[in-house]
């Protein structure tokens, strides 16, 4: 077995960052697809969800196609176990996502009824779907997999899905709709706003208990030792700010102050994250079982050379793209409010609110 070096470290912290970016930004718009249905009393309020995260969603999915990519250039033998092990799940989730988009692209071409509500379907179904897998799997590499004595799992979609991997599922998902739901209430204006900041509290109310659930479960199981592994009490105290964060986002919800409390949530986001990988190190794919070897981040690792291209591509680019991703933000950053037409009586075709309601960019 490789010894561990520190850039094979840095990568794996560099590769727990980009998840926890993909996360934090893709979470809140996860979590306005989970609440539209429930906030939006018409067509027009669920326009402008969509088109809260129009401009910014396909941006946030970045995330995730350069943490993949990250993953197979410096840990090779991580990428091939986990899309093996876990091909059905990445599957389900590449299905979920590309109805996601589909939807925002075509909801607004024709003005009929059925049309919309479809598609506005196939973006809850394909948001809640894709929200607790992610939950799942991350729920999965914190608590361990039974893996064979080579490392390797075979237990398909249906061994992934036990109690508290459903659990964490859970919790993701009502963590995700509370974040979505504070950032409705901040993007928004009116009566649409009130409801998505009551959704917070019923969503967040969730989070906590089902985030709490999920962290004393995790908590209690033991796993093999792996040499180098961080003392317990480091992830433990993740998981705890993020439960924290959580509640003290509901609280700050109460008493509607709806920034303090997405950037809480946002909080709760990275240190449930940083609770994972902690717990995760040294280990890639970590087993549950003594008889299993889990892949260590030496064992999985590339070259040296590899990894040293990899940081100047990383140190070059990534500021880069930051920044751009920075502007997109502040460009977009109006609050949307119904047409005016939309308050003083019906809709009448060729009002512009399928396109942009008032202030608002197109989703697509």
């Amino acid at each position: 077995m490789k010894n561990f070096s520190e850039l094979n470290t840095t990568w794996f912290a560099l590769i727990g960052l980009l998840w926890t970016g993909y996360l934090f930004l893709e979470g809140f718009d996860f979590g306005v697809s989970l609440v539209m249905p429930f906030i939006g009393r018409d067509s027009i309020d669920r326009r402008i969800c969509l088109n809260a995260i129009g401009p910014v969603w396909d941006g946030n999915e970045v995330w995730v196609i350069v943490a993949g990519g990250a993953t197979f250039a410096a840990f090779p033998l991580w990428y091939a176990r986990l899309f093996s092990g876990f091909y059905l799940a990445l599957f389900l989730v590449l299905m979920a996502l590309i109805a996601r988009g589909v939807s925002f692209e075509l909801r607004g071409k024709v003005e009929r009824p059925r049309w919309q509500a479809f598609w506005d379907g196939a973006n809850f179904t394909g948001s809640l779907v894709a929200a607790l897998v992610w939950g799942a799997a991350f729920t999965n590499l914190a608590h361990g997999l039974p893996l064979s004595p080579g490392g390797r799992y075979y237990g398909g979609l249906i061994g992934l899905l036990h109690p508290v991997a459903l659990a964490g599922g859970l919790a993701a998902a009502c963590l995700f709709a509370f974040h979505g739901s504070l950032f409705l209430a901040l993007k928004t204006g009116g009566a649409l706003a009130e409801r998505a900041g009551r959704s917070a509290l019923a969503s967040g109310a969730a989070a906590v208990v089902l985030m709490a659930v999920t962290l004393s479960w995790i908590a209690a199981t033991g796993r093999p030792y792996v040499p180098g592994s961080l003392p317990g009490v480091v992830p433990l105290v993740f998981g705890i700010a993020a439960v924290a964060s959580a509640c003290v986002a509901l609280v700050l919800a109460a008493l509607h102050r709806a920034g303090y409390a997405f950037g809480a949530t946002g909080l709760s986001i990275i240190a449930a994250m940083g609770g994972v990988f902690s717990r995760m190190f040294p280990s890639v794919f970590p087993a549950s079982n003594v008889a299993a070897n889990g892949i260590t981040i030496g064992t999985a690792a590339s070259l040296h050379n590899t990894l040293i291209v990899m940081t100047v591509v990383a140190a070059v680019f990534m500021p880069v793209v930051l920044a751009y991703q920075g502007w997109t933000y502040w460009v977009f950053r109006k609050r949307l409010t119904r047409p005016q037409a939309a308050r003083e009586g019906p809709v009448r075709r060729g009002d512009g609110v399928e396109g942009s309601p008032a202030g608002a960019a197109p989703a697509n």
